[in-house]
């Protein structure tokens, strides 16, 4: 999952980030309403967690924005107003769930993995394949009913994989799904990745490369 917060309050968006990553949620920061506009339009996200109170386009207005485009990306609105007023504004303009100021952390974490389970309602909440059983609400890997060890960035990469049906995923994708807007394009971190979760998956192999396109996940197991 890659997310898109909107807050202008520094310290509280560097802890949001950094405790989503460790949750293998990548996320982007915006401080304000027209960098959240620039990141919205060149790259794709799963939810958007919108402060309605920034500097220049208000959260209010990037929510309008999200609704008008036709994304159907789930709004998370992010505040400290708790008037009952001011939650239905938020509603009204098309935000999917409300979170006031102050939180815990935990809560937004669920709140953003139920949200994704709804933008995702069409898949199936535990993923199968070749004797792979992937349960993204658990953060749980089977491969034959033996329970597989993975940390957050190899699961991160394992759920983009099998989510693909059998497609090929190339390495950009991989590290724009998996990673945030912070990764080095040119680094050796998705092959390296892909490697040792290979291995941990053990043999027969999954994950197949596919010479200068990318990785998929092997049907067959082989």
């Amino acid at each position: 999952m890659r997310v898109l917060v909107v807050e202008d309050e520094p310290y509280m968006a560097t802890a949001i980030r950094d405790g989503l990553r460790l949750e293998a949620i990548a996320a982007d920061l915006a401080g304000d309403g027209d960098t959240a506009l620039e990141l919205l339009s060149i790259n794709s996200y799963d939810i958007a967690v919108l402060d309605r109170d920034i500097p220049g386009p208000s959260g209010d207005e990037i929510a309008r924005r999200i609704v008008a485009s036709g994304s159907g990306m789930p709004i998370l609105m992010l505040t400290a107003a708790d008037r009952i007023d001011d939650k239905a504004a938020g509603f009204e303009l098309g935000a999917d769930d409300y979170l006031t100021k102050p939180f815990a952390f935990k809560e937004l974490v669920l709140r953003l993995r139920a949200l994704d389970r709804r933008r995702a309602h069409s898949r199936p909440p535990v993923l199968e394949v070749a004797g792979l059983r992937l349960d993204p609400f658990r953060r749980e890997v089977y491969r034959d009913g033996k329970y597989v060890a993975l940390t957050r960035k190899q699961f991160a990469v394992l759920e983009v994989l099998v989510g693909a049906d059998g497609g090929v995923v190339s390495a950009e994708e991989l590290l724009e799904r998996a990673w945030d807007e912070n990764a080095d394009p040119f680094t050796n971190a998705v092959r390296i990745t892909v490697s040792a979760l290979r291995k941990r998956l053990g043999e027969p192999w999954l994950i197949v490369t596919v010479p200068g396109v990318g990785y998929r996940i092997e049907a067959a197991g082989g």
